[in-house]
């Protein structure tokens, strides 16, 4: 199956969701005209890493996002891979990806698993207890937040489950941007898999942010990249592609899990 995908590369105001979803709409209905079918916006969109505030600025239960990406979803027909917000429960504050399919039916959460130290996420956020893995028109997809990439054994928990593309949503800094690009291009290589990566841009009082959204094929070939601004990349993949890679060099038949203890 084949899906055109845009990416909405933005950058983030620091702590002001309201302006943050005015912008998002804004790019969202730009990426609209590209005729794509799936749209896939970045982590944290709504407030950024402003994380000493999450306890005022966070989305309770998420409704507001969810009920925005439905909105975009039923007008437009559209999948929305709703990157990630914060995320105000009764149990902790997590890092929460919303999936919503065309029909405005949320078919799946993810809660970041593992919590970047460096930015202190740890201490402003729960960890997550799900895994990935989420259903559109019945391909299999997973879906990652920005730190968790540095864990292959995570990726590789959901393509041995059948996920042939990857979602990442990401706030990765610009320091590490030749580390953004080299795990993406091997979590793709090793996994066989589309990997579908969206980052933001710009800076907040902290940090400075890299850019470089990226479509990378199951052959670890890059289909798209964008730069270090504001963009929307646009591109297609073609899932059958995964089928026939995996067929040509059989990794997944040849694991020998009872080993990797």
């Amino acid at each position: 199956m084949n899906y055109r995908i845009s990416i909405i590369q933005m950058d983030i105001a620091f702590g002001s969701p309201d302006v943050n979803f005015q912008v998002a709409r804004a790019k969202m209905n730009e990426a609209i005209g590209n005729d794509c079918d799936i749209i896939v916006l970045p982590e944290l969109w709504t407030t950024g890493y402003d994380l000493t505030n999450l306890s005022t600025i966070a989305d309770k239960d998420a409704l507001k996002t969810i009920s925005f990406l439905q909105e975009v979803a039923i007008k437009n027909q559209i999948h929305v891979i709703g990157g990630s917000v914060a995320n105000k429960t009764a149990n902790g504050i997590y890092n929460t990806l919303i999936v919503v399919d065309k029909t405005g039916k949320v078919v799946h959460t993810y809660d970041k698993l593992h919590l970047f130290q460096l930015m202190d996420e740890h201490l402003y956020l729960d960890s997550g207890k799900s895994e990935g893995i989420f259903t559109l028109d019945g391909n299999s997809f997973a879906s990652m937040i920005c730190y968790d990439i540095r864990f292959p054994e995570w990726i590789r928990t959901h393509t041995t489950k059948g996920a042939e593309a990857i979602f990442v949503v990401a706030e990765w800094p610009k320091p590490r941007l030749d580390h953004w690009r080299s795990l993406l291009i091997a979590r793709a290589i090793e996994n066989q898999c589309y990997i579908i990566a969206c980052n933001r841009v710009g800076k907040d009082p902290n940090n400075v942010f890299a850019g470089h959204s990226m479509i990378i094929d199951p052959w670890g070939d890059i289909v798209a990249e964008a730069g270090e601004s504001e963009e929307i990349l646009t591109a297609s993949v073609d899932l059958g592609k995964v089928k026939e890679v995996r067929k040509m060099i059989p990794i997944f038949a040849d694991r020998k899990p009872e080993f990797y203890k």
